[in-house]
């Protein structure tokens, strides 16, 4: 039973959805094209006129491609959890006219968080599709990327829920997009190996859930081995998203309960 309401939930926004789909599918198109250009092919016909050694012998754009996968996905998770759950909780009031049917407010954090990860998985397929197409990716190692990808937008939106749920206002989300998820798609081993940074900084790559998640869809593309123990990275985004969605669960239930 819980299961099926969780499920009208989800089916509530693909509803909403119908009408959106349009602006939302040209950016999911039109961003890895952009990125890829300009990180991949511009500024990546630099880096190879160096041959950085920290790039596993492979050109610039087809090491970047699998860490840009990983974090657009962690930024389209995060954006699923902060700006529509405030919505449906403090200015459409949609949480509280849902709540007047038989869903709970644990449904309503999970429909979310399997709606946005339904979301993850589709703008990740674009995406190595995308690449595929940039000569950036093997399309057979570019879906078993999607994997972490799409794990780790799922974390962040369960995470990002959690504090959105208890916020008053917007305002803090500005905030958590600006010192939180901005500086973890620029640091986190998107762009660069994190072991070019200083060695008092580097270390802090081992607790940031977006790293591990890069680094296990880069492997997965690349077919090669993470820096770290494959084990430490499953668990570390496995582990995120298992407490990130206890913990939407707690906040959605304290803000919304009756």
């Amino acid at each position: 039973m819980a299961r099926s309401v969780t499920l009208r939930v989800v089916e509530g926004h693909a509803r909403h959805y119908r009408h959106t789909w349009r602006g939302t599918s040209f950016s999911t198109l039109v961003t890895p094209v952009l990125f890829l250009s300009a990180m991949g092919l511009g500024l990546g016909s630099l880096v190879d006129a160096g041959r950085s050694a920290g790039l596993g012998g492979v050109d610039y754009l087809t090491w970047l491609a699998p860490g840009l996968l990983a974090g657009a996905a962690m930024q389209n998770g995060a954006g699923d959890g902060s700006f529509p759950v405030i919505a449906g909780i403090k200015w459409l009031k949609t949480y509280d006219a849902a709540l007047n049917t038989p869903i709970r407010p644990a449904d309503l954090a999970l429909g979310n968080l399997t709606w946005a990860t339904l979301r993850a998985t589709a703008a990740a397929i674009v995406y190595v599709l995308v690449a595929t197409a940039f000569g950036a990716m093997q399309l057979g190692r570019g879906l078993l990327a999607v994997v972490p990808a799409v794990a780790t937008a799922a974390g962040f939106c369960a995470a990002i829920s959690a504090v959105t749920a208890r916020l008053q206002s917007d305002q803090g989300l500005a905030a958590v997009q600006r010192f939180l998820v901005v500086p973890l798609f620029l640091f986190a081993g998107t762009f660069f190996p994190v072991s070019q940074l200083p060695d008092h900084i580097a270390w802090v790559a081992w607790f940031v859930p977006l790293w591990h998640g890069v680094e296990l869809a880069r492997a997965l593309a690349l077919g090669t081995a993470p820096a770290g123990s494959w084990a430490v990275h499953v668990a570390v985004v496995v582990g995120f998203l298992v407490v990130g969605t206890l913990a939407s669960i707690r906040s959605f239930d304290r803000r919304l309960h009756r």
